[in-house]
């Protein structure tokens, strides 16, 4: 399903500015921006009146669990995307971790079809890297010499630690097999396994969530990123790092990276530090785990100077009495695809940055780094995926306001900024809010009436 509209008077954020004036899709198509307004509605066409609201490009969240198939009690691709649409994330890319995991072309087939169905947004997916199938990843990706792009097929996963899933591949045999054989982007877990093996036993004891970042520590992040980074120059292979924490990362790539290099970070690593993990207790453990003040405000400053080149949220939903077995006994990782743009807006509506740079690592960083085409930006030309946000709404955020199926959130109690009160996909709304109304908003629009698998150049 496709749309077409005109949004009137509104704050268009077109690159680092902030424009006022028209939109109008088109068939699901960008093919008018009239800064200063003044466009005609059509006959037939719906119209928004949007004085007071910032328009953004839908958000794109480059990297989500929605835990299809295997944990449907968790997530499954239906509810994530509805929470990515309550959220304004109007394109997500899934991870392969699965169960069973999603390690050959068919598994593909199957997320791919069953997100023709369920989804409301754009969709992509990871294939998952094990120590033995090569053959596999070359099905979907293509070879170095024969690259295949295929529709709704983002690149390949490597867990070169491990994490929530069975996927493991750290032996240096198996990873340049995989490095030396295969086209398309490889994106790494970058933890390194036997590091945090041989520190493992002097954690055992440990009970309290503090243990957690100290297990996991910086040097076990450095040493996989520096590992997959040569692995990357050695092969000339496109290589994404995953969810920076660590000023040492970050440091490190600020003074190496190339241009076969880009990297994300998530808004709770540029949001919390260990007094807050100590507060919130194992509702912000996850892989890598949250750090200290000087790594955040290190990840800031990387942001800002382009050393990271987008942000993603890593939406990993456990069950909240899983969460609430304490640690180490409760899994790792947090639901966030529906709070990672208002939690963005909020810093943003702080000064900590402008709507405009939001919109650069949120919606064009991704489109950029995966090559998706018709995303990121608005442009005539460009797909109608648009975000009506109202930057004076201030609301506070709880567990009953999630449309995740787990039903809680990191956040609970915290006052967020910039709500999404339209979502559109391909010129059809999805999801909306009014102001006055609740904050869960109102889902529109059946499973599988928007949306498609994204095309990468």
């Amino acid at each position: 399903m496709s749309g077409d509209l005109l949004i009137r008077d509104s704050a268009m954020v077109i690159g680092d500015r902030v424009v006022h004036g028209d939109l109008r899709v088109v068939g699901g198509k960008i093919v008018s921006i009239a800064p200063g307004g003044g466009l005609e509605p059509f006959d037939g066409e719906t119209v928004f009146d949007a004085e007071g609201l910032h328009l953004l490009p839908g958000a794109i969240d480059p990297q989500v669990h929605f835990r299809e198939p295997g944990q449907s009690e968790k997530e499954d691709i239906g509810s994530g995307s509805r929470a990515a649409a309550a959220g304004g994330v109007t394109a997500f890319l899934d991870m392969p971790n699965n169960v069973p995991a999603a390690t050959s072309l068919d598994a593909m087939r199957a997320k791919l079809d069953s997100a023709s169905r369920s989804a409301v947004n754009h969709y992509g997916f990871f294939i998952g890297a094990t120590p033995n199938n090569v053959a596999d990843l070359q099905q979907a990706v293509g070879t170095p010499d024969a690259p295949s792009p295929t529709a709704g097929i983002c690149g390949i996963k490597v867990f070169m630690g491990s994490s929530t899933g069975d996927l493991l591949v750290h032996q240096q045999q198996h990873l340049e097999d995989i490095f030396a054989g295969t086209a398309g982007i490889i994106a790494v877990h970058a933890e390194d396994e036997d590091r945090l093996n041989a520190r493992k036993p002097e954690f055992a004891h440990r009970t309290d969530v503090a243990a957690h970042a100290e297990w996991r520590d910086s040097e076990t992040a450095l040493i996989a990123t520096q590992r997959a980074t040569r692995l990357a120059e050695d092969h000339r292979h496109r290589l994404h790092v995953l969810h920076l924490t660590s000023a040492l990362e970050a440091n490190w790539l600020a003074a190496n990276k190339s241009n076969l290099i880009t990297t994300e970070v998530c808004p709770q690593h540029l949001t919390f530090d260990d007094s807050d993990v100590a507060e919130r207790g194992t509702r912000l453990v996850m892989n890598p785990p949250i750090r200290y003040a000087e790594d955040r405000e290190t990840l800031w400053r990387r942001l800002k100077d382009g050393t990271i080149d987008c942000i993603a949220t890593d939406h990993a939903p456990h069950t909240l009495e899983n969460k609430q077995l304490g640690f180490p006994q409760a899994h790792s990782g947090m639901p966030g695809v529906e709070t990672s743009l208002p939690l963005m807006l909020t810093h943003a509506a702080d000064g900590r940055c402008s709507v405009p740079d939001v919109a650069r690592w949120m919606c064009e960083g991704p489109a950029r780094v995966y090559g998706m085409i018709g995303k990121g930006r608005l442009a005539e030309g460009m797909d109608g995926d648009l975000i009506l946000v109202d930057m004076e709404s201030h609301r506070e955020f709880g567990d009953a306001d999630t449309w995740t199926r787990v039903g809680w959130t990191a956040l609970d109690g915290m006052e967020l900024t910039g709500w999404p009160m339209l979502t559109i996909v391909d010129g059809a709304v999805v999801h909306s809010r009014d102001a006055d109304g609740a904050l869960r908003g109102t889902a529109v629009g059946a499973p599988g009436s928007a949306g498609r698998a994204l095309e990468f150049s």
